[in-house]
Parts: structure tokens; C-alpha cells; sequence
């Protein structure tokens, strides 16, 4: 079972700066746009990827970490191409749709890699700061959250760019002892440690992990 992390935040705050200190051979960005890393570091990248090239590129991983960036515009871009549609049911479907790669991500990946997926936030209507997504519609269908045991906010405040794990204004939410502060430094490769030592998950420079068949593809 491979680990899930959501990353969120506004426009500039930090989320793709986070991986400036990953080095080419550790992680892999599948990126939704085409946006280009605000660092100099030739980290390997897929750009305006879409469902299936996340799953071709997770089939056969060889690296430990991977960042799906900017995830929500999986749905939007979902929302837009389908926008002159009628009713509640393609909205059922664009849920399905992204929960699908969550399960297949959370089922199927070997379980010592890590898959950090990016968003932008939004203030929902109690207040709550969360990560975006395309409305109430949506929602009610799928609370992106709930599918995440790690939920960090990326901000910018009086002390710098900064990654907050626990705060009551909004849904980031970690185990337990995870975390030893509410707020660290906007460094992915420190969460990775952090994430990998308190689960005693092999460290991000080890030999990844072999895919195995299943017996449906075996046959």
C-alpha cells in the first residue's frame, strides 16, 4: 500500500518551491499543466498529464517519491470539457474518476513509495480553509480530504514559506506524534523523511520496490 500526501496552498506560497532540495534521481513530478519547477534542479517531469498517465507512470515506478502537481486541475479541466452537460450525474462520474486513481495509487502501488498530490485552496462556506475543487457539487460526492491520513497546508507568513500540519482553521491533519511542530520549514524531502521514519518505511535513496503481477494479469 502506498502512502498518500496532500499538499495545498495559494498560488505562490510554496508547494512546487518544497522540492528544491530532491535530487533528479529521487522523485518524479507527473504534472497536470506544463508549469515549469521555480528552481533550477532537472527533476524529471510529465507534463499536462492526464488519469492515464498517472497510472503508466505508478505501473512501474522507479523512483520512491512521486508528486502529482497541481492535482486539481484534473477536475477542472474534467468540469470544462463537460461543462454544457446537465444534471448531478457527470459529477458523480468526476468523483469516481479521481477516487479511482486514489484507490488504484493506494492498492496497486508498492508500498515504499510515497505519491504527494498538490492543490489550491479555497475558504469553504464555514470558513474552513481546504483544497479546491470545483464547487459544492462535487462535494457532495467526494470530500477529497477523507481519502488523506496527512493533510498539510502550504502558506506564506511573518516567518517565511512555511508548511503547517495542524491548525484549527483548516483541514490539515496528521497520525499522531507524526509531526513534532504545527509548523516546519516548506521542505518536501524533510516530510519524506519524517513520513518514511515514523511508518519504518525503507529510506528514499533504497532500491525500489518490484511491481508484482496479480493473477488477473497474470493470466
Amino acid at each position: 500500500m502506498a502512502r498518500i500526501v496532500m499538499l495545498y496552498g495559494e498560488s505562490g506560497s510554496g508547494k512546487s518551491a518544497s522540492l528544491r532540495n530532491f535530487k533528479p534521481d529521487e522523485i518524479s513530478v507527473i504534472n497536470i499543466t506544463s508549469k515549469e519547477l521555480p528552481f533550477k534542479n532537472k527533476i524529471p517531469r510529465i507534463d499536462n498529464a492526464e488519469y492515464v498517465d498517472i497510472a503508466n507512470a505508478l505501473k512501474n515506478p522507479t523512483k520512491k517519491a512521486y508528486v502529482i502537481d497541481d492535482c486539481g486541475y484534473l477536475l477542472s479541466f474534467a468540469s470544462l470539457r463537460r461543462a454544457s452537460e446537465k444534471g448531478f450525474d457527470k459529477w458523480n462520474e468526476i468523483g469516481e474518476n479521481f477516487f479511482r486513481m486514489i484507490e488504484y495509487i493506494i492498492k496497486e502501488v508498492p508500498n515504499d513509495i510515497i505519491v504527494y498530490l498538490t492543490f489550491h485552496e479555497e475558504e469553504s462556506d464555514s470558513g474552513k480553509v481546504k483544497a479546491k475543487t470545483v464547487g459544492k457539487m462535487l462535494d457532495n460526492t467526494l470530500f477529497l480530504e477523507g481519502l488523506f491520513t496527512i493533510v498539510i497546508r502550504s502558506v506564506q507568513n511573518e516567518r517565511g514559506y512555511r508548511f503547517i500540519v495542524n491548525e484549527p482553521n483548516s483541514t490539515t491533519k496528521a497520525p499522531i506524534g507524526m509531526f513534532e511542530e504545527d509548523e516546519m520549514d516548506n521542505d518536501l524531502k524533510a516530510v519524506d523523511t519524517i513520513v518514511r521514519e515514523y511508518y519504518d518505511m525503507p529510506a528514499l535513496n533504497s532500491k525500489v520496490t518490484k511491481t508484482t503481477k496479480t493473477k488477473t494479469e497474470e493470466k
